[in-house]
């Protein structure tokens, strides 16, 4: 047998067509144990232990094919169907068990061990420091800086408006409820979703909320004047810009959040109209089951918070790049790639650069009805949300990077199964400036009107501009680079094909010098066409460049010709017949 006919025999190995694949959820379906161990028995036989990582699932092939219409006067074009049709949303069996592919998982980089020293915490023209770096030991909550007596007021267009700033029309006054605060909303806020939170609570509950948590909140929500002693800068549009602030500090944003406090918030008609909403109105309103699980969340931590001060620190950081790769000619060849169809990002992903699948807003829906990857994240790690509160909406060349969250919440299911399950106790070692090694990256993907527009120049090269913003970081070395944890960006409502996003992911980590950790959450299928389309690329010593021009090629040549849904060659199956030449 020859090279090229061993590699195509490799790659044939399942039996159906994908089709583009739906949303998936975090959360493989439940199986008995029975069920549980035949599956066992019969993936053995089809799929590589964990100790071999290199070795591809087992799987005896039925090739099909389809004919691709071609202009009259020529053949008919026999395509080979090489790989699997997603499953969707609906669990095959082979879902139930776990499985991962490609490089053995302790070979890709974790922080904190191949991260470099950081330098002196101190503020310069671009990094804003809210603390007092002198005086930053660990387990002491950090000191503001300057000292209150100190204080500077700032009420302008490049910095938060703080509730109690002397320039704000309503100071706050802790007689005062939030729709007294907010007069001019008060006849169209609704209060439905916590009133029906309320009510479900038991009377020891419902005491220790109104006499206990709500009173530590508003007085955390009063102490701003004295632990932001200077104001904080609005992270704008093209321009690069850090904020570091303690972890209480975050917290007495996020109690004025709660109590909508923040003026000039409430409406898309001001200056702010291009920020996320901060203030926690769309919260309340709704009877959704959904509302009341996002608030037992977020009371969880500020449960948390009141009782004890939290000491560490946080990072924000916009990231703008002004020069970006030039796909096509790019001699970078793929990382290395490990691939796992169970696990979420912020847990098995620990230690790695952990991919928000963020809206240009960031956190989403977080604040209103929105429930998936990002607002669940933003929920369990709700120092995120303080993100919203002075960065712009983020543009094509832009991402932003959140180190130091610490996550306070478990969970259980995902969208309208969301439930709260419980404190989590993050153990996550912390960085010379007191932050969690926990580096989590927003960008944000497109959303396609149809399947189709994905495939134009334009679009492939957004997404890869993209998704390099998040993952590069000019200046630092390889080495000193965590693997990414990633997924399906893009792939629910925002009608990204998981296969094509899984490329543009692969190129965009092999152009920033990363490995790539891959979660499919839940769906075989998909795992196994990613893992033989980068065992090709890997095998063939595709560069980024090479794989771009085809992804060009197939744009040209099939996506162009195919008036309206979908192609019947697939993406991976014309990738495999060019490489595999």
């Amino acid at each position: 047998m020859t090279e090229p006919q061993r590699k195509r025999q490799k790659l044939e190995e399942s039996e159906h067509l994908h089709s583009s694949a739906g949303e998936h959820t975090h959360t493989p379906p439940r199986s008995s144990r029975q069920t549980q161990l035949s599956l066992h028995r019969w993936l053995k036989t089809k799929s590589r232990s964990p100790e071999t990582p290199d070795t591809p699932i087992q799987h005896t092939p039925t090739q099909h094919t389809v004919t691709q219409h071609t202009p009259s006067g020529s053949e008919p074009r026999r395509i080979p169907q090489l790989f699997s049709r997603a499953p969707g949303r609906s669990a095959s069996a082979a879902q139930v068990f776990s499985c991962s592919l490609g490089a053995a998982v302790s070979d890709l980089r974790r922080a904190p061990a191949c991260c470099r020293p950081l330098p002196v915490l101190r503020a310069t023209e671009d990094h804003t420091v809210l603390i007092r770096t002198d005086l930053l030991h660990p387990g002491k909550v950090p000191v503001p800086f300057p000292c209150p007596e100190e204080r500077r007021d700032r009420w302008d267009d490049t910095h938060v408006k703080m509730p109690c700033s002397q320039h704000n029309l309503f100071p706050v006054d802790p007689t005062d409820a939030i729709l007294k605060y907010n007069a001019s909303h008060a006849k169209h806020w609704s209060f439905t979703a916590l009133h029906s939170y309320c009510t479900g609570l038991q009377e020891a509950e419902s005491a220790q909320l109104f006499n206990d948590l709500l009173p530590s909140m508003a007085r955390l929500a009063l102490r701003a004047s004295s632990l932001f002693t200077q104001p904080i800068p609005l992270l704008t549009a093209q321009r690069c810009g850090s904020i570091t602030l303690s972890q209480d500090q975050v917290s007495c944003l996020l109690a004025n959040a709660f109590f909508c406090t923040f003026p000039r918030r409430n409406s898309r008609r001001t200056e702010f109209s291009n920020y996320p909403d901060i203030n926690f109105s769309r919260l309340f309103e709704g009877s959704s089951r959904a509302k009341q699980e996002k608030l037992k969340t977020l009371l969880c931590y500020f449960e948390r918070v009141t009782k004890r001060r939290p000491d560490g620190l946080l990072t924000y950081t916009r990231q703008s790049l002004q020069s970006l790769p030039s796909w096509s000619s790019s001699e970078q060849q793929f990382s290395r790639l490990h691939i796992s169809s169970s696990g979420t990002i912020e847990e098995q992903g620990h230690g790695m650069l952990q991919v928000d699948f963020a809206n240009r807003f960031v956190g989403g829906g977080v604040t209103g009805s929105g429930l998936v990857q990002e607002e669940i994240r933003f929920l369990i790690n709700p120092e995120l949300i303080a993100a919203r509160l002075f960065t712009e909406a983020l543009e094509d060349n832009e991402c932003l990077i959140i180190t130091g969250a610490e996550q306070f919440s478990r969970y259980s299911g995902y969208a309208n199964t969301y439930r709260w399950a419980g404190n989590h106790d993050d153990q996550t070692p912390r960085d010379e400036w007191l932050r969690r090694h926990t580096e989590i990256v927003a960008i944000d993907a497109l959303q396609y009107r149809s399947f189709l527009q994905q495939f134009q120049p334009d679009c492939l090269r957004r997404e890869l501009n993209k998704a390099f913003c998040g993952f590069v970081r000019p200046g630092t070395p390889a080495e000193c680079m965590s693997a990414v944890a990633t997924g399906n960006w893009g792939c629910g409502v925002f009608g990204g094909d998981t296969r094509l996003k899984a490329v543009l992911q692969m190129m965009a980590a092999a152009e920033a010098g990363r490995d790539l950790m891959y979660f499919t959450f839940g769906d075989v299928d998909l795992l196994r066409d990613v893992h033989r389309i980068h065992t090709l690329f890997t095998h063939t010593q595709a560069t980024v460049g090479s794989v771009f021009s085809l992804l060009l090629e197939y744009y040209e040549c099939v996506c162009k010709k195919t008036g309206r849904g979908k192609p019947e060659e697939t993406l991976y199956s014309f990738l495999t017949e060019r490489l595999d030449r």
